[in-house]
C-alpha cells in the first residue's frame, strides 16, 4: 500500500534527518558526555534535582557536611561534592537510562520513517517496531523513575540531609497513556500488513 500522496520524498527526508539529528544530541550529550564524566575525561555531574519535605526550612548555607549539601526549597538540588567513582555512577544513571530508552525510540522512528519514502507504511516491521517503542516508553515512564528513587536514597543515605530529602516513586500517567496509545497503532499497523498481505495473495 502507498503512502498517501502529500507525503512526498522530501518530507521523508526531512523527517529522517531531524530523528537522524536528535538521535546525536542524545547520544552525545545525554549518554556519552555524562559517561566521560564517570569515567574522568570530562568534569563529572555532581548535582541532582529532589524534592525537600514541605515542613523543612533550609538555611542559607547549604545544608549538609562539605560532602552533600542541599541547595533551595521545595525542589532542590542535591550537591554532592568531589564524587566518588561511586556516586558519579548513581548521579547519572536514571538520566543515561532514560536517554538510552531514547536513542532506541529514535532509531526505531527511523527505520519507521524510511518505509515512508519507500511508500510502504505497513512494512510489516512497522508493527514490530512500535510494540518495541512502546515497550521503551513504558520502561521510560516505570523503570526510570525507580531509578532515581533508588539512587537518589543511596546518596542521601546516612548523611545530615537524609531527613530532609523527600523520597518518593512518581510514575508519568502522560507517559503511561503514550505507551498504550502506541501498542494500539503498533496493531492497528500489524492489522494493515495482514489485510495487504492477504489482498496481495488474491492478485
Amino acid at each position: 500500500m502507498k503512502a498517501a500522496a502529500w507525503w512526498s520524498r522530501l518530507d521523508s527526508r526531512i523527517l529522517e534527518a531531524l530523528l537522524g539529528l536528535a538521535l546525536l544530541l542524545v547520544g552525545l550529550f545525554e549518554v556519552l558526555f555524562p559517561v566521560l564524566g564517570v569515567t574522568g575525561p570530562l568534569s563529572p555531574v555532581d548535582t541532582r534535582e529532589v524534592h525537600v519535605d514541605g515542613v523543612t526550612r533550609l538555611p542559607g548555607a547549604p545544608e549538609a557536611t562539605a560532602e552533600v549539601a542541599l541547595r533551595g526549597t521545595r525542589t532542590a538540588e542535591l550537591v554532592v561534592a568531589d564524587p566518588s567513582l561511586g556516586e558519579r555512577v548513581l548521579l547519572v544513571l536514571p538520566g543515561v537510562a532514560g536517554a538510552l530508552l531514547l536513542v532506541v525510540i529514535l532509531e526505531l522512528l527511523l527505520r519507521v520513517a524510511r518505509t515512508l519514502r519507500d511508500g510502504d507504511v505497513f512494512d510489516p516491521r512497522n508493527a514490530r517496531r512500535l510494540y518495541v517503542i512502546a515497550l521503551a516508553v513504558l520502561l521510560d515512564a516505570t523503570l526510570v523513575p525507580l531509578l532515581d528513587t533508588i539512587t537518589t536514597t543511596a546518596l542521601v543515605s546516612g548523611t545530615p540531609v537524609e531527613p530532609s530529602v523527600e523520597i518518593s516513586y512518581e510514575l508519568s500517567a502522560l507517559w503511561l497513556l503514550v505507551a498504550s496509545l502506541v501498542a494500539a497503532a503498533a496493531g492497528a499497523f500489524g492489522h494493515g500488513a495482514r489485510l495487504r498481505a492477504d489482498t496481495e495473495g488474491l492478485v
